[in-house]
């Protein structure tokens, strides 16, 4: 956001950035393969420039090998000296001269390994989701995962309608795809810098993912409904919500941090929203008289979302998911309490793991025999409802990011 570089320089350092975060795990196989010694207790300076290097010789084209491999040379020689350019230029050649014949860990003898390697995650999540998917899927999800993001954009019809959104779209040469499941959103064919189009800071649209509209069509709001967000920030769904409401009603957007609250205050008025009360809370702490619907946007592990946010596989592991549990299920004990009887609480996630998805509804329901789970297929297409009855979307299915929500009716 805030460099001198050129509009080209600063494609090629994202593209650069992600591409090495979200292929590391390939990257890493392959330099360990060719480096003297153990590659994981390399100085880091080294270790990057040789993933970066090679990177761009695996993935990108536009680059010839000479250059990459001077490149990456003098950029250890300035930092670390002579000796570890030396092996930085070993291991470069090494690995083009044998670049059609590298070998990965091969499949019939242990999938996991060669999964991790290939595809480019941590070995955990591999076990994990062959165990619940099977190799075909896993491979297909990995894909997915290492796909460079889609950017997706949701109109405002409380500024724009589809004819005339559509219609600038076009005028400007960007193509785009309908939503597959909501035709409030746009699937753009090409990342372009559209922050920086004037309809854009005149709200016509927001930037979010198809599958972040699914929990608030699952709440099923009317105009004039009371409406709480418990964990609201950045604000898409409560931006949303209030488009589905005709802005009209009111619709309370809780985070805990106040810097948080003032980026979801700035996105909305952006967006021409006037309904929105912003309070700076914690959700467990909050009172309030009942509302007719809430949401609940859990904080999860955000393991749905590796395309777009490709560094959380290596940040995460099984004891975060654990540790996330009893919050999530607190979080969602107190939405039950914020709750008219006859009204409905939408728990969702951006993740794909059981445990802080149909778990927590189960353990939940057995503890609250007042609620029941509200079929999703009611509300949303029946291709992204599981066999529970709630949304599940996966990316490599859907085309979208993996999401959980449930709907969940307080009897009385």
């Amino acid at each position: 956001k805030h460099t001198d570089l050129s509009g080209q320089d600063k494609a090629l350092l994202y593209e650069l950035v992600h591409g090495v975060v979200r292929w590391m795990g390939r990257l890493d196989w392959i330099l360990s393969g060719f480096y003297k010694g153990q590659f994981s207790k390399a100085i880091p300076v080294l270790k990057n420039a040789l993933r970066v290097a090679l990177y761009q010789v695996m993935f990108l084209d536009k680059i010839p090998e000479y250059a990459i491999v001077n490149e990456a040379v003098d950029f250890v020689k300035k930092l670390q000296g002579q000796k570890p350019a030396d092996i930085t230029n070993a291991v470069l050649r090494n690995i083009i001269r044998s670049k059609n014949g590298l070998r990965y860990p091969d499949p019939n003898e242990n999938l996991i390994s060669y999964l991790a390697a290939y595809y480019s995650h941590p070995t955990w999540l591999a076990k994990r989701w062959v165990e619940r998917y099977g190799r075909e899927n896993v491979e297909a999800l990995m894909n997915a995962n290492n796909e460079r993001p889609v950017l997706t954009l949701r109109i405002n019809q409380l500024k724009v309608d589809r004819q005339e959104f559509e219609s600038l779209l076009q005028s400007v040469n960007l193509k785009y795809a309908i939503g597959s499941f909501s035709k409030d959103f746009y699937r753009l064919q090409i990342l372009t810098n559209i922050q920086s189009w004037q309809y854009f800071a005149e709200g016509y649209f927001a930037i979010q993912d198809e599958s972040t509209g699914m929990p608030c069509l699952l709440l099923d709001v009317k105009p004039g409904m009371r409406v709480l967000d418990m964990c609201a920030a950045p604000g898409g769904k409560s931006a949303y919500i209030a488009d589905l409401m005709n802005n009209s009603g009111e619709i309370v957007s809780l985070d805990k941090f106040e810097s948080r609250v003032k980026l979801m205050q700035a996105n909305l008025d952006r967006l021409g929203i006037s309904i929105v009360k912003f309070v700076t809370a914690d959700a467990l702490e909050y009172e309030d008289e009942l509302f007719d619907r809430v949401l609940l946007d859990a904080p999860c592990s955000g393991l749905g979302t590796l395309s777009k946010k490709p560094d959380i596989k290596w940040k995460r592991d099984l004891l975060d998911i654990k540790k996330l549990t009893p919050l999530q299920s607190d979080l969602l004990q107190k939405a039950s309490e914020m709750v008219k009887p006859g009204g409905a609480v939408v728990y969702s996630t951006c993740t794909i793991e059981p445990e802080e998805n149909y778990e927590i509804i189960t353990k939940f329901l057995l503890e609250n025999p007042n609620f029941a789970l509200d079929d999703a297929s009611n509300f949303v297409d029946k291709r992204i409802v599981d066999e529970n009855g709630c949304i599940q979307s996966l990316p490599h299915r859907d085309k979208m990011d993996g999401a959980f929500s449930a709907r969940l009716i307080r009897k009385e």
